[in-house]
């Protein structure tokens, strides 16, 4: 199974998809089906993206844009073909929180999206850590389950 496309809100859409479009080596555009939307593309152009729409907004069955602003709760993972580094500096150019972390199997770069928003972003050495590490037999041996 893999991801196929993420919804998030930002108070700033375009700055928030031309980000993730950076990190994920592709590029950002508007989102015509919802005012003031953006998404962020993969490079590899496979239907990989993030759609990220205003805070304003929120999906309803059957109805969209409804006012709703505040916090959202997601998280979402990106593979990035950038160092760590480059992650780092490009989140920090940003104005908002960056840093390495490390979830048990692998690490990760933490980047809070307008420092309310977490995007872990992997480089490729995190990736070859995630993929060895987020084995199902492993998920069941580090929480003890059977």
């Amino acid at each position: 199974m893999a991801l196929l496309h993420l919804s998030i809100n930002a108070g700033n859409p375009e700055r928030v998809a031309r980000f993730l479009a950076t990190l994920l080596g592709g590029d950002a555009v508007p989102f015509p089906p919802f005012p003031d939307s953006w998404i962020a593309f993969a490079a590899r152009d496979d239907g990989t993206a993030i759609e990220v729409y205003p805070l304003s907004h929120r999906l309803i069955a059957g109805e969209a844009g409804l006012p709703e602003a505040g916090a959202t709760f997601a998280r979402v993972a990106v593979a990035s073909a950038l160092d760590r580094n480059e992650i780092i500096r490009l989140g920090a150019a940003e104005g908002w929180v960056t840093r390495i972390c490390n979830r048990g199997p692998f690490e990760c770069v933490e980047i809070w999206l307008e420092d309310r928003l977490l995007v872990e972003a992997l480089d490729p050495a995190m990736q070859r850590d995630y993929a060895q590490g987020m084995t199902m037999q492993n998920w069941r041996t580090m929480f003890g389950l059977r």
